[in-house]
This record gives C-alpha cells, structure tokens and sequence, in this order.
C-alpha cells in the first residue's frame, strides 16, 4: 500500500494506492492523480481571482464567457442536479455564504440573493453564459469531480486499486473493499457508522464543522436553495458549498466535511463522486433518503 496527501481544495487530498505495479509506477500515477485535483483547485476556486468561477462572478448579466472543459462540465452537471431536485441544490447561494462569513467577499458589492435562481447557462462550444446578476459557488460539487478526474488519471496510469479521498468525497476503483467510517453527527468525534466501499463513490454533509452564529441565528456553510435558509443543523434543512473544504476517510474516522451541531449527517453512494458530492446536500436539505433526484442518478443514501 502507497499513500500521499496534500492540501487542495481548502482541504486534505489523500491517495491510496494497493497496486501490484512497482513503486516508481505508483508514484508518478499518484503524481499525476494529484496534478488534476490541482488543475480543479485552479479552475474552480471562489477565492483566486484568475478561476473560471471568478471570472464568472465578475462577468455582467447577458455576458458570455469561454471557460475550461472541467468548469463546463461541473456547471452542466449543477445545472442537471438542480433540475432534479427542483432547485433544492443551487450554486447561486455564494451571496448567501459570504453574508454569513462561510466565504470572503470577492468584490466590496455583493449581489442581492434570490432563492431559485439561475445565474449562469451552459451553451455549446463550452461557452457560459450569465443569466443574472449573482454570484456562484462550486464546493458543493467540485470536490467529488476533482476526485474523479484523479481516479482517472490513476487508471490511465495503470493502477487497478486504489482510493482518493478529498475532505469526505471519495471513491474506490478494484476489487477491495475500503472501510469507511463515518462521523456520529451528535458527537463529532465518535464513529456513528461503518461501511465498506468497493468500486463506487460515497460523499457525506453535515453541519457541525462549519457552523456558527449570524446575527443571533445559527448558520453553517449549507444552503438550502429553496428558500435559503441555512442547513445541516437541528430545524433546517441544505444545498450549497463547503468553500471547497472539506466529511469521511477512508480506513479512518470521516465526516470532515461537517460542525458542531445537532443536525444529520448525510452520505450519498453514486457511481461518480461528483454526482454524490451533490446529492447529499439535495438530501441534507429533503430529509428523503428516497428523493427522486437520487433514481435519477441511480444513487441511494444514508442519514444518522
């Protein structure tokens, strides 16, 4: 067994390789695994002022812009999510997130925000184009993609099993079964379950981590884009981002993703893990582990 970790996504990328191929082999697969999750890191970050999301951010309304294949795809998948669960998943709840200080400020005027709203349209040719005013945000889903393109670039490589985990969205590839243990929600640092993964993709959300206090009510870095309140906390429901940050480990204690709280913890089993990174705030924020967008994307999920 090979494993690396480095810091991406506001968060602990970490790799595991149980491969028969040799040493120098594996090294340079992981290196090249670690090297997408760092273009993602680039392309989709709500903090570097040179990504895609913001440029996007900065764009006006009507504008169009060109972005990279990856952005283009994450969007489009946002987009599909959010037409399955009847927006409850939005990427637009940005302005949401930084009037509660779950994300700094790019700009010193923030876009009003409107629960339902579509800001950005993917168009052909990897255009986008900007529906509205508004600012939007990928760490709800970006890290599970970021996990997908590194277990690609893996089996590119020739690497037949192995797992990535970025901060709780992570994925399995070969014939062995990775345990997983996921955080008790009601006391952070007990496991409230075990599982074991094998040739699929799991992600957990909660709220524990993230959660704090704005202007006398108790916030975390979960929106609910119904309504926009906040989610993943007792007495709310969820969609939003994780500021790319990260909730479970494989072979260790998960659940990173998620505060100090008593709300649910929510984990999603899909075939891809951007798909389940998504889905289980459409879940946090439902409480249906049978809710239709998961048969869409042919997912199941877990609450404790």
């Amino acid at each position: 067994m090979m494993r690396r970790a480095q810091p991406w996504l506001g968060t602990l990328v970490e790799i595991s390789v149980a491969d028969a191929l040799p040493d120098e082999a594996v090294q340079q697969a992981i290196s090249q695994a670690f090297a997408e999750v760092a273009l993602v890191h680039r392309l989709m970050s709500f903090h570097a002022a040179d990504s895609d999301v913001a440029r996007l951010n900065r764009a006006w309304a009507s504008e169009v812009l060109a972005v990279h294949p990856h952005t283009w795809q994450v969007l489009r998948l946002a987009q599909r999510v959010a037409e399955q669960s009847d927006h409850i998943f939005n990427i637009a709840c940005a302005p949401r997130l930084v009037a509660w200080g779950c994300l700094p400020a790019p700009q010193d005027e923030a876009p009003s925000y409107r629960p339902g709203l579509t800001v950005l349209r993917c168009q052909a040719g990897g255009t986008v184009r900007k529906a509205a005013p508004g600012w939007v945000d990928l760490g709800g889903i970006a890290k599970g993609y970021a996990v997908d393109l590194a277990l690609a670039a893996l089996q590119r490589a020739g690497v037949a099993s192995a797992c990535v985990n970025a901060g709780g969205d992570l994925r399995a590839i070969g014939p062995d079964a990775w345990p997983v243990r996921l955080r008790s929600p009601r006391d952070p640092g007990r496991v409230g379950a075990t599982l074991a993964l094998r040739g699929e993709a799991l992600a957990t959300s909660a709220g524990y981590f993230s959660a704090r206090e704005h202007n006398g009510q108790r916030v975390c870095a979960l929106v609910d884009g119904r309504d926009g309140s906040p989610a993943g906390m007792a007495g709310t429901g969820a969609v939003g981002g994780d500021d790319l940050d990260g909730g479970a480990a494989a072979g260790r204690r998960a659940g990173d993703k998620a505060g100090r709280g008593h709300g649910p913890s929510v984990s999603v089993r899909a075939a891809s893990c951007a798909v389940a990174d998504a889905l289980t705030k459409v879940v946090l924020a439902s409480g249906d582990v049978a809710h239709p967008a998961l048969r869409a994307f042919q997912a199941t999920a877990l609450i404790i």
